[in-house]
């Protein structure tokens, strides 16, 4: 699974299948997909979108950088996707978060343990 996480990493921005990483690991769609929910317990898409979700909190740290601009950088297609996702994971908007980061409480939601 090192492989699978290093090459869902690597190709983050880009449009990421289970097809993909799974021929990048060599096993079939169906067999990586039981493996990886086994070794990581979400699901392929859950992981991918807690990867994405956990950079964009890091760039959303640089006030230059408009959300907009950050959720097509982590790999969202839409900006809706990527405030839903981000509000799931992290129980709070993209806004919201650096609001709160503006006003000095930096310390993370509890919500994000995944």
């Amino acid at each position: 699974m090192r492989k699978a996480k290093a090459y869902i990493h690597d190709h983050l921005a880009g449009s990421l299948s289970l097809e993909s990483v799974a021929a990048a690991v060599s096993v079939s769609p169906f067999h990586f997909c039981k493996l990886f929910k086994r070794a990581t317990g979400l699901t392929f898409t859950d992981f991918v979108n807690h990867v994405r979700v956990e950079k964009a909190r890091r760039l959303l740290m640089r006030p230059a950088c408009r959300i907009t601009e950050i959720a097509y950088d982590v790999g969202f297609q839409s900006l809706s996707h990527f405030n839903r996702s981000f509000r799931r994971i992290t129980a709070e908007s993209p806004s919201e978060f650096r609001s709160r980061l503006k006003a000095g409480d930096a310390a993370p939601h509890a919500a994000m343990a995944a």
